[in-house]
C-alpha cells in the first residue's frame, strides 16, 4: 500500500463514509474539503502554478488517517467471506484463495 494517501478517490472515501453509517449532512462537509482541491509545487525557484487535486486524501490533514482507516476497514468489510480469506495488518492486506480464479471473483 505505498503512497495510499494519494491513491484514495473522492468517491471511495464518500462511499465508505455513507457505508460505515456517518450522517449525510458529515459526508457533505468532509466532502466539500475535496471539491476544487488545489495545490502547488514549492521549489527553491518559487511555487508553480496551482492545479488541482483529483486523487487522493490530504497530506497533513489531521482527518486524513481517520478517513483512509474508514475506506480500508469498508473495503475490507466488503471482502471478507469466511475462514482465512483476508488478513489485515497495519497498512497491509493479504487476500487469499484456492485458485486464482477465485481470487479473482472474489475481487
Amino acid at each position: 500500500m505505498e503512497k495510499a494517501f494519494n491513491r484514495v478517490h473522492s468517491e471511495v472515501t464518500k462511499w465508505a463514509l455513507r457505508k460505515a453509517g456517518v450522517d449525510e449532512w458529515l459526508v457533505k462537509a468532509v466532502m466539500a474539503m475535496y471539491e476544487g482541491a488545489q495545490t502547488v509545487v514549492r521549489t527553491r525557484e518559487g511555487d508553480s502554478k496551482a492545479f488541482n487535486v483529483k486523487v487522493g486524501l490530504h497530506q497533513g490533514s489531521v482527518l486524513s488517517p481517520l478517513l483512509f482507516v474508514i475506506v480500508m476497514e469498508m473495503i475490507s468489510s466488503e471482502l471478507q467471506a469466511g475462514l482465512p480469506l483476508e488478513l489485515l495488518y497495519a497498512d497491509d492486506l493479504i487476500l487469499m484463495a484456492e485458485s486464482e480464479e477465485s481470487l479473482r471473483d472474489n475481487l
